[in-house]
């Protein structure tokens, strides 16, 4: 059984001086493929670097709206070139935060809709953040061509999942869906999402899935089969057929071969 984690936030502090042991943890796992999201270009260049001596790994290079009042004025030269790397397979962390708002609303929305341009430009995937923000969000990807992407840890209703299924979006699910406090809305939601259209991630180390019995020190992509299992168990699927058609659509997303054998190190 194998397991692709389509996100994981691999230089975060809580990860400082850990990156190995956790990609090798998760490899232990059955975890052979984890996509390691950016959230601003330093970090992109981090990732991208680590994915060139890890085989299996794969980055996503962008701006998150947290840093969009941050960015240089090349910045978006400067992703163009980081598009160039193998190992960057989709555009983002991007989108909008309207909860937090640690960048002015006006300069999100400039930062990525020239995200979105490139993503049509340079035919990669949008890796895509949404927070309290959906119907502008909506509005802005309305107003592409068609785009793919996904809807990165969707923690929304059913109204909110159709509309992104509309458009063509793959869906990311977190450990949001274990939480017994927060997750009621996205378990039922999770209903609607074709089996083609489900992509597994851990957004870690954030989310830790509230099944996991004793509580781990935080959330790593090891634990992806948490989610899965929940997963199953909403669904009725057995967790095999979660692990494989997730790591399938995966693949799928970001134009990656689907193998059966492992990557080899």
């Amino acid at each position: 059984m194998r397991w692709f984690d389509c996100g994981v936030n691999l230089f975060s502090p809580q990860f400082a001086g850990q990156e190995v042991a956790i990609i090798e943890a998760a490899r232990a796992a059955g975890v052979q493929r984890c996509l390691l999201i950016s959230s601003d270009l330093p970090e992109s260049q981090k990732n991208t670097d680590f994915c060139q001596q890890h085989s299996g790994c794969f980055s996503t290079a962008g701006v998150h709206p947290h840093q969009a009042a941050f960015v240089a004025k090349d910045w978006l030269a400067q992703l163009q070139q980081q598009l160039l790397a193998p190992a960057v397979v989709a555009i983002g962390e991007c989108g909008l935060d309207f909860n937090r708002d640690f960048s002015p609303r006006i300069q999100q929305q400039q930062v990525f809709e020239a995200q979105l341009a490139l993503s049509q430009q340079a035919k990669l995937p949008v890796y895509l953040h949404e927070r309290d923000a959906f119907a502008t969000q909506l509005a802005m990807l309305k107003a592409q061509p068609p785009i793919a992407g996904i809807a990165h840890c969707f923690t929304g209703d059913s109204h909110q999942l159709k509309a992104y299924l509309d458009l063509g979006l793959y869906i990311g699910i977190t450990g949001w869906l274990c939480d017994e406090r927060r997750g009621q809305d996205l378990q039922q939601a999770l209903a609607y999402i074709p089996a083609d259209r489900l992509i597994l991630e851990t957004d870690a180390p954030y989310l830790t899935p509230r099944t996991i019995r004793p509580r781990p020190r935080c959330n790593s992509p090891a634990l992806l089969a948490a989610i899965g299992s929940e997963v199953a168990r909403l669904t009725g699927a057995s967790v095999q057929q979660i692990a494989e058609q997730s790591y399938q659509n995966s693949c799928r997303l970001l134009q990656l071969p689907v193998e059966d054998t492992p990557d080899a190190h």
